[in-house]
């Protein structure tokens, strides 16, 4: 019997424990709740994928979506729907904190960068800027050498 007595006193001892480190804990990890006026919204439109994250202006992600993420599986990831369902499950996420001032920077080749921004538009964001980022060589690699018969 002292045995179960200790393991209680133990289990007692530990939850009350866990209990005031939530509580000192939940001041230091609660959510800020700020409205955010100003970001940038990033869209990266590959042959295989759509992806957006939103920033503030420092950089930091406020949200991000895929379309993998959002249930679309091989080939239907790339497609220009996928992207403007990524779009709006985006909105969704920062439909009551922003920001609501935003730059648009498309990087990438994919058929979902025109439908993204088609449907970006269409949402109550004041677009300041669209910018390509797409990486371009200027000179590209070195070709090989001439084939000897």
């Amino acid at each position: 019997m002292a045995e179960k007595e200790k393991k209680t006193i133990e289990k007692k001892d530990a939850t009350a424990k866990a209990e005031a480190a939530a509580a000192a804990g939940a001041k230091e990890v609660k959510k800020s709740s700020k409205h955010i006026e100003n970001g940038r919204i990033y869209i990266s439109a590959s042959f295989n994928n759509t992806a957006v994250s939103v920033t503030d202006e420092r950089g930091n992600v406020v949200a991000w979506a895929t379309s993998g993420g959002l249930g679309f599986a091989g080939p239907k990831k790339a497609t220009p729907f996928a992207a403007s369902k990524v779009v709006a499950a985006i909105v969704e996420k920062i439909n009551k904190t922003g920001p609501f001032n935003v730059d648009v920077y498309i990087s990438g080749v994919g058929s979902g960068r025109d439908s993204a921004l088609r449907s970006l538009a269409t949402y109550p964001f004041n677009i300041l800027s669209i910018k390509d980022v797409t990486p371009i060589p200027h000179n590209g690699v070195k070709p090989p050498k001439t084939r000897r018969v």
